[in-house]
């Protein structure tokens, strides 16, 4: 037997109603009931996600082991989003010129970094390229991530096989202007480049 029906809100579907009734038998008979929605696989139909898993780790390190760079971005941006968020993997003797994040609006040039395996070593300079400071970063270590604030000359180094890190920093993107590299130092791809960031990865050992 029907107690009572009433319209109410569903607390999971705002601005949508579904006729609730309140019942004293087994089942209200005639009266329209909210369902769930249908569930595929145990999955809902409208869910949206990128899994960041140990299978993408390793297809993304076989990718870098074989680059010239010796590492290898996977992104989960598009190249138009506001936020960059990005893997970057990356193997010992990959050389990353020293550079900062200039951008027009200030407090949008930071950049942080999260070690999710191995282990990086990360260098900050002033402008003549002296390291003021210098950071290990190790996903079972004690500390895992960093934020560097805009205008900091940087560079890191990769201390582990198949260290991998997630990157998040403002966007756009835009290539020719994300990156103001500090001057004195090799470009990539020269025997400079490869005897610099040998001496950068003995400061870890």
């Amino acid at each position: 037997m029907v107690a009572r029906t009433s319209l109410d809100q569903h607390p999971h579907r705002p601005g949508r109603f579904s006729l609730v009734a309140a019942v004293s038998g087994d089942r209200a008979s005639g009266l329209p009931l909210w369902r769930p929605p249908l569930v595929t696989n145990n999955v809902h139909t409208n869910v949206q996600l990128k899994r960041v898993d140990q299978a993408l780790f390793d297809q993304v390190a076989g990718v870098a082991r074989q680059h010239p760079r010796l590492r290898k971005n996977h992104n989960l941006h598009q190249e138009s989003d506001l936020v960059q968020r990005f893997l970057n993997v990356l193997q010992p003797g990959t050389y990353v010129r020293p550079h900062r994040h200039v951008r027009d609006q200030p407090g949008t040039g930071f950049e942080c970094f999260l070690v999710l395996q191995g282990a990086i070593g990360l260098l900050v300079m002033n402008d003549d390229g002296t390291i003021l400071q210098q950071e290990r970063l190790e996903a079972t270590g004690p500390v895992r991530g960093i934020e560097l604030a805009e205008n900091q000359f940087h560079t890191l180094v990769a201390l582990e096989p198949n260290t991998v890190m997630f990157e998040l920093k403002q966007g756009p993107y835009q290539p020719t202007e994300d990156k103001d590299f500090l001057k004195g130092f090799p470009s990539e791809g020269s025997a400079d480049a490869s005897a610099q960031e040998q001496l950068w990865r003995d400061r870890f050992r």
